[in-house]
């Protein structure tokens, strides 16, 4: 049975489902989010009020049974979620829900739990941001943090692969998504939903919930610090985390090449506009050396990550040369701060510096 036709005979099962807050069926209702077919596994979200979880758990149990018998299903997995003041467009192309929304939190809110919460961002992709993301978790779980990881880059999540964990996330209670566990780091991505060369395609509402509900719905624990690998850009996700949660501060990202330069410039001016402290810059790829003859050449240009730095006040952070050590160790599954080599230190340093401020 192909999946396309699998899928349509869920939503023909989900249709025998009755809704008690509307008294509609739950696809007319317009309750289902997130619809995936992987193979024999089935998983999706009901997102409903926020006031109505223990009126829709036995809905959620009896959509599970329901999926879960029907041929070709070997396991099915439905998850509650609150929406927020805006519905988010229905993955099956039918508009957004017509149901009323419950009006958002004022102001941001706290992750109960977490300390601080450090973002890591760049104006443009390919400059590094994920590594540096893995590996500055990695480095600060070794000072002695408890430490998050949060791969909020929905449409291109690479932290499954950097952080060499496929495992689905679980879900006691079928409300709290539990967290993966790699390298001492507690880590949660839309990659682990879906297979590596499923795509997401998501409007921007959809995102909205998706990081309200990984922030949220992740059995995070008590953290001394959330990571949250962002996006490129200055684009939804960005948007909705800093308005919706407090942002302690933003690690920058760049290549010291002048056009990676210019987009980092953007990143950093859209946290001065939503408040958020730039805790210091990065400069990635800052210089090769050649491991046959020792060489030492600035492929990418050398200190402009330095003087914009300079230029605002806040830290150089640290300089990743290009090795090929690091390359490998990501593409692995292990980053290099995980294997105690010499190009741990950088890493190492970052963190050190990051742990100082908050002790400050």
């Amino acid at each position: 049975m192909s999946a396309d036709t699998l899928r349509d005979r869920i939503l023909e099962e989900l249709k025998q489902v009755t809704d008690p807050v509307s008294g509609k069926d739950l696809i007319a209702a317009d309750l289902v989010r997130a619809l995936t077919v992987d193979g024999d596994t089935v998983r999706f979200v009901l997102e409903i009020a926020p006031d109505a979880a223990k009126k829709m758990e036995p809905v959620r149990a009896e959509a599970e049974a329901r999926v879960a018998a029907l041929p070709g299903v070997a396991k099915a997995s439905v998850l509650l979620t609150a929406h927020s003041a805006k519905a988010p467009p229905d993955l099956k192309g039918k508009g957004a829900a017509q149901t009323p929304r419950q009006p958002a939190p004022a102001g941001p809110q706290r992750v109960p739990g977490v300390g601080r919460v450090i973002v890591v961002g760049s104006g443009k992709g390919g400059v590094g941001k994920s590594t540096v993301s893995a590996n500055l978790a990695i480095a600060l779980a070794a000072e002695g943090q408890r430490v998050g990881l949060l791969d909020a880059d929905f449409y291109g999540p690479s932290q499954p692969r950097m952080m060499g964990v496929s495992r689905r996330p679980a879900s006691a209670d079928g409300k709290v998504i539990d967290p993966l566990q790699a390298h001492g780091v507690k880590m949660m991505s839309m990659g682990l939903m879906l297979d590596e060369a499923q795509s997401v395609v998501w409007r921007g509402p959809m995102l909205m919930s998706a990081v309200q509900q990984m922030m949220m719905q992740v059995a995070w624990g008590d953290l001394d610090v959330l990571v949250i690998d962002l996006p490129p850009g200055t684009g939804d996700v960005q948007l909705s985390l800093c308005q919706k949660f407090v942002i302690d501060g933003a690690v920058i990202v760049s290549t010291p090449q002048d056009v990676a330069l210019l987009d980092a410039r953007k990143a950093i001016d859209m946290f001065n506009r939503l408040n958020v402290p730039i805790l210091g810059l990065v400069e990635n790829m800052s210089t090769h050396i050649c491991s046959n003859c020792g060489h030492e050449e600035h492929i990418f240009g050398h200190g402009g990550v330095s003087l914009e730095a300079e230029k605002m006040g806040v830290p150089l952070l640290g300089a990743v040369p290009l090795h090929l050590d690091i390359r490998l160790s990501g593409d692995g599954g292990t980053p290099v701060a995980a294997t105690g080599g010499e190009s741990t230190q950088v890493f190492s340093q970052i963190a050190r510096a990051l742990v100082a401020m908050a002790d400050a």
